[in-house]
């Protein structure tokens, strides 16, 4: 063990990038995974190592010292174990990695905000900017990696940084029944999606558990939040997720039970 503990909540797409990246380099063994549950409030003594602040995840070397935030955590490890390499090495391949990267912040908002969306009236403009990042997307891949799948000859750096998000909007294709556009103009990014679901390294996650854990995103309510007239989070680890039913796909209406979600 390298004496490095990351707090992390396994389900979480900003943890998933770091396991990926420890995958894909064969050190993950040499790091002590610490879960937090979500569903509770961050306990005093993780605060106290981070300043009080709560995202995850969190780094912890094995002299005490923090790191904070799934983009930074990636540089570091990948600088700490530099063999084998992940991200690129050369200048140039470097710069357009990042510009790739980039992108992910305003995707993965424009996703989880879609989800959480309970207004009917704007489901077409959400759709319209989730488009709109996929065709983006798409347009730079055309540009610099027209061949593919990835955007280098291996799934990189910006592929673990962006898998985890594919995944998650699992639940825009559940509950919100969103496909990525079809047609010429997305052929790239679709061949990219397609690549880095299906990778080995990014198998820590499944569908299922995706649309099963966050229903309560689909109501609105994120964080390992309780709904009224519910007694426990979608995200609780007891019921195990594989042990409860799918939750029911319509997001408007009269939501589900804890009985009817198997949570009790």
């Amino acid at each position: 063990m390298s004496g490095i503990t990351i707090y992390h909540i396994p389900v979480c797409p900003f943890s998933q990038r770091v396991e990926i990246l420890l995958t894909l380099k064969g050190m993950k063994d040499r790091v002590n995974f610490h879960v937090v549950d979500v569903t509770e409030p961050r306990p005093d003594w993780l605060t106290a190592k981070t300043g009080g602040a709560v995202p995850l995840p969190v780094l912890e070397t094995a002299d005490g010292r923090i790191l904070r935030e799934s983009l930074v955590i990636l540089r570091y490890i990948e600088e700490l174990w530099p063999d084998p390499q992940v991200a690129r090495s050369d200048p140039f391949e470097r710069a357009v990695e990042r510009m790739l990267i980039t992108r992910e912040g305003g995707f993965a908002d424009i996703g989880y905000g879609m989800v959480l969306n309970q207004d009917r009236t704007q489901t077409e403009r959400f759709r319209e900017k989730m488009d709109a990042h996929y065709l983006g997307m798409s347009r730079f891949l055309d540009r610099h990696a027209p061949d593919g799948p990835f955007l280098f000859e291996d799934f990189g750096l910006a592929e673990a940084v962006f898998t985890p998000l594919f995944m998650r909007f699992w639940f825009l294709e559940y509950y919100e029944d969103y496909r990525l556009p079809d047609g010429p103009e997305a052929a790239r990014v679709r061949r990219w999606h397609a690549a880095c679901l299906d990778h080995p390294a990014a198998q820590q996650v499944s569908y299922r558990e995706i649309v099963t854990l966050y229903y309560d995103y689909a109501l609105g309510v994120g964080n390992g939040g309780v709904l009224p007239g519910r007694e426990k989070s979608s995200f609780v680890f007891e019921p195990d997720w594989s042990d409860r039913p799918m939750p029911p796909a319509q997001k408007y209406g009269s939501p589900a039970s804890d009985f009817q979600l198997g949570l009790l």
